[in-house]
């Protein structure tokens, strides 16, 4: 069965995966960590009872927004990024109460179908790139002033581009010309730059991608808010992650291991009272039919675990 859409258009990715694996109670307490415009919320929502409950965290005004127009009272609203997770549920007495934590991470398609939120090299834009638009720096005027060996190590890390040098020198010899203000002036100036790109894919993906998570620090973010997570699942609470990207599945993956006493590749060992976590089942990626209607599912992976005693 496809997936429905939201009266924003927003499809939510491997959503009924997701609530399968969810398991949810009609009485239990549910987090969604990433309420973008609300299509797990509000599936979650509907299978929950009157004494359930859902806590939607989101650093986007415009989706505490959509959150605040469902006037459910089952629903709590916390505004700021996820890495507060544990402030959150500390404020609303619920930690450690929790049956269910949902990340559904990287950039909502809401956030890219808004020109004006700079997140697309397809739609003509500011350069902001901020998941919240009242915080941080934009992504312009971090480009502006960042030093070409630092773009570089960006654009390699983050976006795994292999011709980040020549990129980010690229950048920085356009910007002397002007500074680069829009989306598709820094686009083009990448375009320009590549050598070659795999078929399908803009030759600037990669350099968006990776400018966007040194600017709202996401994978800091998530490692962080993984740890907040676990703190808060009740003893057979679960943890649910879908990833659209290689960096966020691997932190997502060598953590679950870790935590379940799987780890082996090196690293910070499990804590000294045992395992935390038991994986649950394979990681699992959209069908056929799913891609089909929903092109951006194509990358997406969710890994399940539950918390232990």
């Amino acid at each position: 069965m496809a997936a429905p859409v939201a009266a924003t258009g927003h499809r939510p990715v491997l959503l009924e995966e997701t609530l399968a694996a969810m398991a949810i109670r009609v009485d239990g307490v549910y987090v969604d960590c990433t309420f973008g415009r609300g299509g797990h919320a509000s599936e979650i929502l509907r299978r929950l009872g009157e004494g359930g409950r859902l806590v939607a965290i989101d650093r986007d005004p415009q989706a505490m927004a959509a959150a605040a127009a469902m006037r459910d009272p089952r629903l709590s609203l916390c505004h700021g990024a996820f890495d507060r997770l544990r402030e959150f549920l500390d404020d609303l007495g619920l930690r450690g109460r929790v049956n269910g934590v949902l990340f559904d991470l990287g950039v909502s398609s809401p956030q890219l179908d808004r020109p004006e939120r700079g997140f697309s090299f397809l739609r003509e834009g500011p350069l902001d790139m901020r998941m919240d638009p009242t915080a941080g720096r934009p992504a312009a005027e971090w480009l502006a002033s960042v030093p070409e060996r630092e773009l570089a190590g960006c654009l390699h890390e983050y976006g795994e581009e292999r011709h980040a040098r020549r990129i980010a020198r690229a950048i920085v010899a356009a910007r002397r010309q002007q500074p680069l203000t829009t989306t598709t002036a820094l686009a083009e100036v990448v375009a320009r730059a590549h050598p070659a790109w795999p078929r399908g894919q803009h030759p600037a993906t990669r350099t968006f991608q990776a400018i966007r998570i040194y600017i709202n620090d996401e994978l800091n973010q998530l490692k962080r808010g993984l740890l907040q997570a676990l703190d808060t699942l009740a003893v057979g609470g679960r943890l649910l992650v879908i990833s659209f990207h290689s960096l966020e599945d691997r932190i997502v993956k060598q953590f679950m291991r870790r935590e379940s006493g799987h780890l082996e590749e090196p690293g910070p060992a499990v804590p000294a009272g045992g395992p935390r976590l038991r994986i649950i089942g394979r990681a699992v990626r959209p069908g056929e039919v799913e891609i089909r209607v929903n092109a951006r599912a194509r990358s997406a992976v969710l890994r399940v675990a539950e918390r232990l005693e």
